[in-house]
């Protein structure tokens, strides 16, 4: 038996000597060199591919098939001429035993120096398109050829679907190039000093892998840097791919930063699952540049309409130096520190073209949001809000209000409140001429008219203009350039109001509508917070319905128009004695001085209120009304608001009250109740009532009309019965004319 071993074993090394220097003989003899004309025929054939191999090819065959190609390029058939692909190095080598197992054992595959040329013409045709379609079509069986039968069909379906086992013990590519241009938009994309290297590649082992490499872009301008490494695991039957322990880093740069440059980092596990038609990104964190966040997603039906689900927490960050950072600063807004902190955590829902943030909790600043946010379509840049908060000040996000045209104005209301003393004695205020309103703009057009957007807000408190309103509520909506204010609801100052509008930015000129409903407000409180001094207290309502155009503090109430209908009941004219005017009307008529002047003070009134027709930045007022104890008080004038003047002539009748007036000159006489006493109001509006003073001219009317009671009272007097009544009446109405 140790014979028989000893001779098959020499017979065995003898055929491995044999299979070797058959081997050797074949790589000496046979020179693949010398069919390149038949090798590129065959790549013509059966791929549709021009294929040039200007350099030699190296080959060995036994234990490893081993190829080595040199500066080789590839072309479609249909344009030799226009390669879109060319390499420098491509070394591989297999094992030759192991393929009849159907197994495939590499070393390592080198390819160094390729360069790919992907274009797609003005109709939309790739150059590569055409790779791989025979350049014949296949010839059609004979008619009488039997159809293979159902077993045979099936099993040559199982033989050709069984999977090669891959063992290749590295990959590694070197300095490749991708470039792609659309003929038809002008698009270019490119890929550069691309750098791949694995480990070994074997299914269901962990494979490491690296690539760098760097990205560009003409439309827009953009340059970018990445670097990629993970661990990589496939399982080709069960069509499962994994990248474990994946860190991508890099850096971006280009017109859409503006000069700066964006920093990135993420990690995380990557799953593919090609049979449930799922993808998973977990554990994910991601840094871009102060941003950090963590969160989970996961692709559902990839085969049909991909669903997003998963969730985003973003920790604590300065959202103003961030977008500052990408080249994408704030505008300026009246707080400098305004997004200054910014947090999110929340449940991620979307597809392809839509993403929404559900149970979201956004703290913005000192604001916290919960609620439903989402882009309903990225392209048109939708967007959805459904949010409830706590506090939001606008007034920190607004633009700084501008001073332009105020100071000129300012100094001719400080000049005039100067020279209106006290008392009231002065001469009557002349009307303010100074424009109070800027005309710088207010409104990015453009931006407006993009804008497709619905927001649904409750807030506990919103503070706007200094106004603190609570328990708010807004609805507000704008597409196409039409934008709604259909609701904006709360509480405000012990009262409440109700205000709707529309802004339509389609124009030139931008529109406005505003209709505004104001019950039972503080009016002090709301002047003061304005940035009016309170020259009234007062509980306000008031109902208007307005319009306006343009894009200025100036150009609306250059063009307000509309009509407003107010009342303010059980307030106080501030600092002014309404009283004391009529004490000097009467001292005047009295041919009498007053004792000395009276120092300024309040005055009660039970309601103010009246009409207003506004046209073109001017309200008139033809009704108003005043009761106050003892007197009622009736007036007619205008607003111009384009100023912030007052022009009222004002009558003030003594009802039932006949107390004493406050100085012996000014004592009531029975005649004088229920006439109707003569004022002139003009003046800034600070002024309040302080800008009132006696109407001289109305005085002597007055005056005339007592006069002729007092005749008549001596006539009847003096004649008595003694003529007709027909004569007094003639004699009295001699003096009345």
């Amino acid at each position: 038996m140790k014979a028989l071993g000893k001779v098959l074993g020499l017979i065995f090394l003898g055929l491995l000597l044999l299979v070797v220097a058959l081997g050797f003989a074949l790589t000496q003899l046979f020179d693949p060199n010398d069919y390149k004309d038949e090798i590129r025929q065959l790549a013509r054939d059966k791929a549709n591919l021009e294929l040039s191999i200007n350099g030699d090819i190296g080959w060995s065959l036994f234990p490893w098939l081993g190829l080595e190609l040199t500066d080789t390029t590839l072309a479609s058939a249909a344009t030799p001429n226009q390669p879109f692909a060319d390499l420098r190095l491509l070394g591989l080598s297999v094992r030759v035993l192991p393929l009849l197992r159907k197994e495939v054992q590499m070393s390592d595959i080198r390819i160094d120096g390729l360069n790919l040329t992907l274009q797609r013409d003005e109709q939309g045709h790739g150059n590569w398109q055409d790779i791989g379609r025979p350049a014949k079509p296949a010839k059609a069986p004979d008619a009488g050829t039997a159809p293979a039968s159902p077993a045979t069909a099936s099993s040559t379906e199982t033989t050709t679907s069984q999977p090669l086992r891959l063992d290749i013990d590295s990959l590694t590519l070197s300095n490749a190039r991708i470039d792609y241009r659309d003929a038809k938009s002008g698009q270019q994309y490119s890929a550069e000093n691309i750098q791949l290297s694995t480990g070994a590649v074997r299914e269901g082992a962990s494979i490491p892998v690296q690539l760098s490499a760097f990205f560009a872009s003409n439309q827009p301008v953009l340059r970018a840097r990445a670097e990629l490494q993970g661990q990589l695991r496939f399982d080709r039957a069960l069509k499962r791919y994994q990248l474990e322990d994946l860190k991508l880093s890099g850096e971006a740069s280009g017109e859409p930063f503006q000069g700066k440059t964006l920093t990135f980092a993420t990690q995380g596990q990557l799953l593919l699952d090609q049979a449930a038609q799922i993808a998973e990104w977990n554990g994910l964190k991601l840094s871009v540049n102060q941003l950090r966040a963590l969160g989970e997603l996961k692709l559902r039906n990839l085969d049909k309409q991909p669903a997003l689900e998963g969730g985003l927490s973003i920790a604590q960050f300065n959202l103003r130096e961030f977008l500052d950072g990408i080249g994408q600063p704030v505008p300026a807004m009246s707080d400098s520190s305004a997004l200054g902190s910014v947090e999110l955590v929340s449940r991620l829902q979307g597809s392809a073209n839509s993403l929404t943030l559900q149970e979201l909790t956004l703290k913005l600043d000192e604001s916290t949001f919960t609620g439903n946010l989402s882009v309903s379509d990225f392209a048109k840049q939708a967007v959805r809000a459904q949010l409830k908060g706590d506090r939001l000040n606008l007034d920190r996000y607004l633009p700084s209000a501008s001073k332009e045209g105020a100071s000129a104005r300012q100094n001719e209301v400080k000049n005039t409140l100067a020279a209106a003393g006290q008392a009231g004695t002065t001469d009557l205020p002349q009307a303010p001429s100074q424009q109070a309103w800027s005309e710088a703009s207010l409104l990015p057009i453009e931006r407006l008219r993009r804008l497709d957007a619905q927001f649904d807000l409750s807030l506990g408190q919103l503070t706007l203009k200094q106004l603190p309103m609570t328990t708010v509520t807004l609805k507000a909506s704008g597409k196409d350039g039409l934008l709604s204010l259909s609701e904006l609801r709360g509480e405000l100052y012990n009262g409440n109001f109700n205000h709707s509008a529309s802004l339509d930015v389609r124009p030139d000129s931008p529109q406005f509508k505003v209709q505004k409903n104001i019950s039972r407000v503080d009016a002090a409180k709301l002047l003061k917070a304005l940035g009016q001094k309170p020259t009234l207290t007062g509980t306000l309502d008031l109902n208007a319905d307005l319009q306006t155009q343009g894009n200025s503090q100036k150009a609306w109430i250059d063009n307000l128009n509309g009509n407003a209908h107010f009342n303010l009941r059980d307030g106080v004219l501030s600092n002014a004695n309404l009283e004391q005017q009529l004490c000097q009307a009467i001292a005047t008529l009295n041919r009498k001085s007053l004792s000395g002047e009276t120092r300024g003070k309040d005055t009660a009134f039970e309601s103010l209120g009246g009409n207003l027709t506004i046209t073109n930045g001017v309200a008139y007022n033809p009704d108003l009304k005043a009761r106050i104890q003892g007197l009622s008080v009736n007036g007619d004038g205008s607003l111009d608001l384009r100023v912030l003047g007052m022009d009222y002539r004002v009558g003030i009748i003594i009802e039932g009250d006949k107390s004493e007036m406050p100085d012996p000159a000014c004592q009531i006489n029975p005649r004088y109740v229920g006439l109707e006493w003569p004022l002139r109001c003009r003046g800034p509006l600070e002024l309040g009532a302080k800008a009132c003073r006696v109407d001289k001219e109305g005085l002597g009317k007055v005056g005339a009309k007592l006069a002729t009671e007092k005749l008549g009272e001596k006539i009847e007097e003096k004649l008595g019965d003694k003529v007709s009544p027909e004569l007094k009446d003639a004699l009295k109405g001699l003096f009345n004319r």
